[in-house]
Formats: C-alpha cells, sequence, structure tokens
C-alpha cells in the first residue's frame, strides 16, 4: 500500500547541532556556546563549535540530501545569526548564508521547512532576562518578521519554535541543557508562558509579513501506547497521554490546549496551582493563532493498561526488551498511537516532524556504514504511522531526524542518529545503508515496506510486552 500522492517525505536538523563555525560570518554567541565551555556540561567535553561544518559544507550536504531523493528538508536558522546582540542590528552576512542554503535547496528540487528556534538562543538577550523577561515575545517576533520578509518569497514553511518543552524544563528547571538553569518552578512556568506568546506573535508575525505562509508547531511528543486494543486499555493510554498529575510535567496539553483552545487545561491549572504563570490580558488570543498543520516529534513511549483502580497502570518493558544506542524503547506503535490520539483531541493535519534512532555506527571494512537497526526501527515506524493513516488520520508527511550525525547536545558526539555519516575529525560524509534504503521507500511513496520480513513473535509493541510480561 501506497502513501497518499502528496505525502511529503523528508528529513530534519538543527543549525546548532550541525553548523558549527560559531564564530564566523559575524554571529553573536548562544547560550549552547556558553554551556560547551561549562566544565562537565557536555559529555567528553565536546562542544557545537564546528560540529559538521555545514556552514562551509552545505553544497556537498544538499547533494548528499538530493542523492538520498528527500522531497523536503527541515533545518532551523541561528537566531546570533541573524542578530548577533538578540535585537537591534541585522546581520546581513548571516542572511545571505540562508539565502544561499535556500536557493541551493531549490535548485536541487527540495522543498525548505524552516524552524526559527531550535534552542539556539542569544547569549545577549540571556543575560536581559532571556525567556524569563517577557519582552522576548517582542525580540521574537522582530527575528521572525526580518527572516519572513527576507526568505518568505522561497520558504513557504515555517515553524516557529521546536520542542518548547524541553526549552522551558530541560534547560530552565533540570539544567541539563543550554543555559544550564535550575530555577523555580513558579519561574519555569512563566518561561512557558512567554514561549507561547513567543510562538503566537511570530504566526502574527509570519502571517503578516508572508500571504501565502504555510505555519505549524513541532513540540515533543510523550506517547503512551495501550497494552492490548482492549477499549479499557485505549482508554487508559488516552487519559495517560494527556492526563496532567504531578507538577514537574512536560504534558503536552499544557502547552497544545493555549493554541488551539485558548486556556490551560483545567487538570493542569489545578495541578499546578500557585505555580501556573501570570497572565495579561488577550494573551490568549496572541497565542491561540490559527495554524495550518500540527507537527509532532516523537522517538519512543511507554506501555500503560487500565490498573485494577481504574487509573492507567504503567507496564515496565522485560528484561532485554530492545533499546536503542540512547537507551530509549523500541516501540514503533507510538507512531500509531500518538497521532491517533492527537488527531482525536485537536482535529489537525499532521506532520511527523522528528522521528529517528541512536545507533551504534561506523564504518565497515568494505568502506559502507551498515545500520540494519535504523531500517528496521524505520520501516516499524512507517507502518505504524501507515496504520493510522488507514484509520482516518491525517498526516502529511514524515521527517527523519537527523540528516547527519551531528552534535547532539549534552551527549556531544556519543549519539549517531544520522542517514549520513560524519567523521568529525576529517568531515568525511558517508551515505548509510539505511539512506539508500529511505531513497527507495521515497521513490515508491512507501511501497516498498513490507511486512514480510517481520517475524510475529518479535514485533515490538506493546502486544507483544504484555506477552512476555504474562510468561
Amino acid at each position: 500500500m501506497q502513501f497518499p500522492e502528496h505525502f511529503v517525505w523528508g528529513a530534519a536538523t538543527s543549525a546548532y547541532q550541525i553548523e558549527g563555525a560559531t564564530t564566523a560570518g559575524r554571529r553573536g554567541e548562544s547560550v549552547w556556546d556558553r554551556l560547551c565551555q561549562r566544565a562537565g556540561a557536555i559529555k567528553h567535553g565536546h562542544t557545537g563549535f564546528t560540529a559538521c561544518d555545514h556552514y562551509h559544507r552545505y553544497t556537498e550536504d544538499i547533494a548528499l540530501l538530493q542523492k538520498i531523493g528527500l522531497q523536503a528538508y527541515r533545518f532551523s536558522i541561528a537566531w546570533p545569526r541573524i542578530f548577533p546582540n538578540g535585537t537591534g542590528q541585522v546581520n546581513h552576512v548571516g542572511l545571505d548564508f540562508y539565502d544561499r542554503l535556500v536557493d541551493c535547496l531549490l535548485e536541487a528540487n527540495i522543498t525548505p521547512y524552516v524552524t526559527l528556534f531550535h534552542w539556539d538562543f542569544p547569549y545577549a538577550l540571556y543575560c536581559k532576562g532571556g525567556w524569563l523577561n517577557r519582552d522576548v515575545a517582542d525580540w521574537f517576533a522582530e527575528y521572525t518578521t526580518t527572516v519572513v520578509q527576507h526568505l518568505g518569497d522561497r520558504v513557504h514553511h515555517w515553524m516557529p519554535i521546536n520542542e518548547p518543552q524541553v526549552v522551558a524544563m530541560v534547560g530552565h528547571f533540570w539544567g541539563g541543557h543550554a543555559p544550564g538553569d535550575k530555577l523555580q518552578l513558579n519561574q519555569v512556568m512563566q518561561i512557558h508562558h512567554h514561549l507561547l506568546l513567543a510562538h503566537g506573535k511570530a504566526v502574527q508575525a509570519i502571517r503578516a509579513t508572508s500571504s501565502n505562509s504555510i505555519v505549524g508547531i513541532a513540540p515533543s511528543g510523550s506517547v503512551s501506547v495501550p497494552i492490548s486494543s482492549h477499549p479499557d486499555d485505549v482508554e487508559a493510554a488516552r487519559q495517560d497521554t494527556f492526563a496532567i498529575t504531578e507538577r514537574e510535567t512536560i504534558s503536552e496539553t499544557l502547552w497544545l490546549d493555549p493554541i488551539f483552545f485558548g486556556q490551560y487545561p483545567e487538570d493542569g491549572v489545578d495541578v499546578l496551582a500557585k505555580d501556573m504563570p501570570q497572565c495579561q490580558p488577550h494573551d490568549m488570543d496572541i497565542i491561540s493563532q490559527p495554524i495550518d498543520f500540527f507537527g509532532i516529534n516523537i522517538y519512543t513511549g511507554k506501555s500503560v493498561r487500565r490498573g485494577d483502580n481504574g487509573q492507567p497502570q504503567y507496564i515496565p518493558p522485560p528484561p532485554g526488551y530492545p533499546e536503542t544506542h540512547i537507551r530509549w524503547l523500541v516501540l514503533p506503535e507510538t507512531l500509531y498511537w500518538g497521532p491517533r490520539f492527537l488527531w482525536e483531541r485537536y482535529h489537525t493535519p499532521m506532520m511527523i516532524t522528528e522521528n529517528g534512532m541512536s545507533n551504534v555506527d561506523w564504518i565497515s571494512l568494505d568502506g559502507r556504514v551498515h545500520d540494519p537497526q535504523r531500517i528496521d526501527y524505520i520501516q516499524r515506524n512507517l507502518l505504524s504511522l501507515q496504520r493510522a493513516m488507514t484509520d482516518g488520520v491525517d498526516i502529511r508527511g514524515y521527517f527523519y531526524w537527523s540528516a547527519f550525525d551531528n552534535f547532539e547536545w549534552a551527549e556531544g558526539y556519543q549519539q549517531r542518529f544520522g542517514l549520513i555519516h560524519v567523521d568529525y575529525t576529517s568531515q568525511q560524509r558517508i551515505l548509510k545503508d539505511s539512506a539508500y534504503w529511505y531513497h527507495d521507500v521515497i521513490q515508491s511513496n512507501g511501497a516498498t515496506l513490507t511486512t514480510s520480513a517481520l517475524r510475529p513473535d518479535i514485533l515490538y509493541n506493546s502486544e507483544h510486552i504484555s506477552t512476555l510480561v504474562t510468561e
């Protein structure tokens, strides 16, 4: 079975993870530049200062993306390249780089999908209060307007902010990502609100600047899948995916309900209580700007069932259950249940804006990079996605994460997610087996996907967990 005729096949990256050249072209400093200089913050002391050197090698890289056959490429723009001080004076050298990048993509017949903020916040604005400062929404709108004015004649697909949950909680509460702060929860919730305001003002800025823009979002997806197809277990999984039961949460509803419904979810307001952010009149009018598609980043999930008390009960995986190199469960059913639950709640066309796995990849003696686990992972996930579409979920595209091995944030270069292998010393690129396999999937519009090679007794899903748990 093929995918819909206009289904979009792509891959994704972010600026800080691949560009390098952090002091080139008058680029300003970001909070990630600072965190990389903090002892012990990044594994092995790695930094993003060179990364994949995409800033200098973008033409070579786009040629590889074209060889894979990508129809679309999701990338982010580095805010400090456009505004070295975060606001004020525009750096035209930075804009020129993205001019060339977009033109090169279009010449390769690859549609650009642009994320405006993928975590590389200008350090100069952090010194002015960063996301705690309500003015950040206007700073972001100014940056958005500048970029869209410059690229909007060629770029039509926009996502303002990638995974705001991670920015707020991991960057400002748990401290594992830049800027590496550990603030009080009420401060983090105010950051949360300002991120939503920035999203809303960016949507307004895009609409005001470009008449043919297509605007979406790209939050992270925390998905619970039912241990069986029994309606009680399905309802438990839905409840567990959306319910807010603890104060330290990255629940989708806390981010998406304000955008789609113009209000925070009631259970979130009850659980967070005094830590809920201060809202000014009309804030929700700004936040709840209409969007055209709903992107979601899904990698893994957890299995649940209806417990004896009627509440969702987490089911741990059995010993030896498959994991990726970063220790995330191989649970492809997340690409069925996640989109299905989100579609039923928000009724907005969807794209999988990130999905992928970290693998232990190296160059074999034959000079190639063999990654059968990644091929298997993608195939299982795409089959689950296809099932969701068959059941009526409106899914418009799939972006594999990542196009290239790259700087994986606090993990440094220890994790390899790419379709393209990168030697960080020589900067040599090699298409992995998964890249050639993905090429065939794209060319056939999914027709080459098959379950014939998948033994039913080793399907990695919640039903399998249930069988192993009960044996």
